[in-house]
């Protein structure tokens, strides 16, 4: 059986590991960090954790250390794979789906400490939002998500310039913990808006393909290579010129691109095959008008 006929190329194995690798660091920070703080998560499994706290409470279904949150949270998450599957891509669906389900073993195998290992709920909230983000970004940035608001956040951005994965799981996330303050202490609710603003701003920052980022390149080779690459290879559009050194008074050539940051680190390794002495000068988030889409 052939890897492709899932929508996975070998060379993309690497990558899901990755990816995989990105929802055992979440899940440490899940499990580690904010359940024993009695925080929750945004999204579908913040729903799920008080859908598992209400069966605690009321049906008395304590299974010990084993947190059956990542099993109800994979069970809500059945509308949102078809939506990945039939609005985003197939390949994007299968990564997913390996991801949910690998951070539902994750979350079920990896024992909730009985004492928290950081008594501090502030601490606990912070690193907890650090570590989680983090996982989620490097999930992410290696083509998978862990589901739930993710695929959401991707499904939108393909469509909106100016929309962020993290800027709708945190509007997501503020109804659920208003939900969460008629439930719960409203203290906890501030831990937890905490918890998701740290998050947000770390999954953001590590998932650099929504990250702008204008280029320039200076070469004194022939510009045709590069710009046959960023074409064909990045799918991007490009400008180029003849300019003139101001120190060697040499004719050069400037091309011109805005990619993401993601796609930055391809083309410079592409450069160091086409022209190791080429000279790049970038600037993450640019703003832009007009058409840009996000290769996500």
């Amino acid at each position: 059986m052939k890897i492709v006929s899932l929508g996975l190329e070998k060379r993309d194995l690497s990558r899901l590991a990755t990816a995989v690798a990105g929802m055992l660091v979440f899940s440490i920070g899940i499990n580690i960090f904010v359940v024993p703080a009695e925080l929750y998560n945004g999204g579908i499994l913040g729903i799920s954790q008080i859908i598992r706290t209400l069966l605690i409470r009321y049906a008395h279904l304590n299974l010990g250390s084993v947190d059956i949150a990542g099993l109800i949270n994979l069970c809500l998450n059945i509308p949102l794979f078809i939506l990945a599957c039939h609005s985003i891509s197939k390949t994007f669906f299968v990564r997913t789906l390996i991801c949910v389900i690998s951070q539902t073993i994750f979350m079920t195998v990896i024992p909730i400490p009985a004492i928290p290992l950081v008594e501090d709920t502030l601490t606990a909230s912070l690193i907890g939002g650090i570590v989680a983000g983090a996982g989620i970004g490097i999930a992410l940035q290696s083509g998978g998500s862990s589901g739930g608001m993710d695929i959401l956040g991707i499904y939108y951005t393909k469509r909106r310039q100016d929309f962020s994965v993290g800027r709708l799981s945190l509007t997501v996330n503020l109804f659920i913990y208003l939900v969460c303050a008629l439930l719960f202490d409203i203290t906890v609710v501030i831990y937890c808006i905490i918890y998701t603003a740290v998050s947000t701003l770390i999954m953001d920052r590590t998932h650099s393909q929504n990250i702008s980022t204008e280029v320039f390149i200076f070469t004194k080779e022939d510009p045709d290579q590069i710009m046959d690459y960023i074409l064909k290879g990045l799918v991007r559009g490009a400008t180029y010129w003849e300019a003139k050194g101001g120190y060697t008074e040499k004719t050069t050539n400037i091309i011109f691109t805005v990619i993401s940051k993601h796609e930055l680190s391809a083309l410079k390794r592409k450069l160091r095959v086409l022209d190791p002495q080429a000279f790049v000068v970038s600037k993450e988030h640019v703003g832009i008008e007009g058409k840009f889409v996000k290769h996500l």
